[in-house]
């Protein structure tokens, strides 16, 4: 079965997320902002095998430790789009910006797009391309579990912002609610800051993509 723990990390509290099949103990880790030693004690703890990164979009708190991970265990990049190539070529800057530690470049072994699969162990997950937060953000949805690991395109009660560089608003609220809204109310989604919620949940309270909200 797929299992999933998300770790908090970085100063911006970013949802990194472990998933694992309980079957085999293969892990992929979505989304490695930094603290990789915290993250890789869980992976010890656990019992995991880390052998691959999913990335679900390339702005530092959720990316910023990848290109070290990488490196360190020689494991590959899965994701995001292309579209945020820019985002990834600027992680030096952003790590400045913000007071991250530097960044390491990377180059991601997979680009990812709409209808693409990743697979870990026994499982398997559906990717969903969701831009608006940024171009290449993608969405990985495990219908088994009825989980789906949504970065920062959507919060409980809230959204992505859409005032970084080729983020749209509109482009947003499309992803969410024809991207997301399809995989039923039922669907627990991770954000990629602050607690879980359903798409249901928000499809009912959220203010900015209720259902009722015109």
């Amino acid at each position: 079965m797929f299992q999933y723990l998300t770790i908090p990390v970085t100063a911006f509290d970013q949802n990194c997320s472990l998933v694992w099949c309980d079957q085999t103990q293969q892990a992929a880790v979505i989304d490695p902002g930094g603290d990789l030693d915290v993250i890789l004690a869980e992976v010890k703890r656990l019992g995991l095998t880390l052998g691959q990164i999913w990335l679900t979009h390339a702005h530092i708190d959720h990316a910023g430790g990848t290109g070290e991970l990488a490196e360190r265990l020689g494991l590959p990049i899965i994701g995001p789009g292309e579209g945020d190539q820019f985002w990834i070529d600027g992680l030096p800057a952003q790590s400045k910006m913000f007071g991250f530690p530097p960044a390491k470049l990377f180059k991601p072994t997979r680009w990812l797009h709409d209808g693409d699969t990743v697979t870990v162990g026994n499982c398997t997950l559906q990717v969903r391309h969701c831009p608006g937060h940024t171009p290449g953000h993608v969405v990985f949805y495990s219908p088994e579990a009825k989980r789906a690991f949504v970065g920062d395109v959507l919060f409980a009660g809230s959204i992505g912002r859409t005032d970084f560089p080729q983020g749209d608003h509109a482009t947003l609220i499309a992803s969410i609610k024809n991207r997301l809204w399809p995989m039923g109310d039922d669907t627990v989604f991770i954000p990629g800051h602050g607690p879980e919620s359903t798409f249901g949940r928000e499809r009912r309270s959220n203010p900015y993509v209720a259902d009722a909200v015109v």
